[in-house]
């Protein structure tokens, strides 16, 4: 929620435009316009808030359906008269019942993995005696590929049985101990996808 007092608001006649955006998926879900009031409502609510051109009034995203948008972050472009806002949605999106205003559905949730690959370096440049994450670093980096190497057998032992919810938690207990020996290996996935994107052409 940085530099918010700088919006030129009078460029658009009072209003802006304020794309939203899934925190996790990064799907854009629909745009709408602020103006200075709705901008308050919304930061102080968490709920977010626009400016109804038709209505000419505030509208709470929700206020009848109870579809919410959860306000997570708020960015200001470069120009300073447009605003990134980023949620969580609460059901549909739009009055039509669909994920999005753009007919796109709103399912994936793998852009978490760039929240949590920020945690898990935070973790290793900020290290707490509380973290868990931290541990695993102050272990070394033998202790971090061993893990791996447990959490890979007990995913395989899993697969073998129809147990879906053990699976699933041994396949997210591999997935983010392999995110945190990249880490400790001062790798990044992205070069690990730029792999993949090679081998696919």
């Amino acid at each position: 929620m940085k530099d918010l007092n700088n919006i030129d608001f009078e460029k658009g006649g009072g209003l802006v435009p304020a794309i939203v955006q899934d925190t996790f998926s990064k799907e854009v879900l629909m745009l709408g316009y602020m103006n200075k009031e709705a901008l308050q409502t919304t930061l102080e609510t968490g709920k977010v808030t626009f400016f109804s051109r038709t209505k000419q009034r505030l509208w709470t995203k929700g206020e009848s359906s109870g579809n919410f948008l959860l306000l997570k972050s708020m960015e200001l472009d470069c120009d300073q008269d447009t605003l990134l806002v980023r949620v969580e949605p609460v059901g549909p999106v739009c009055h039509k019942g669909t994920d999005t205003c753009f007919g796109t559905g709103n399912q994936s949730k793998t852009a978490f993995i760039d929240m949590l690959r920020a945690t898990i370096k935070d973790r290793k440049q900020h290290p707490s005696d509380k973290s868990y994450t931290a541990s695993l670093f102050a272990k070394g980096i033998n202790k971090v590929a061993q893990k791996v190497g447990e959490e890979a057998v007990e995913i395989v032992i899993e697969a073998k049985d129809d147990n879906k919810e053990l699976f699933l938690g041994e396949a997210a207990d591999l997935l983010y101990h392999f995110l945190v020996l990249l880490e400790a290996k001062d790798y990044e996935l992205d070069e690990v996808m730029a792999v993949l994107i090679d081998r696919h052409k």
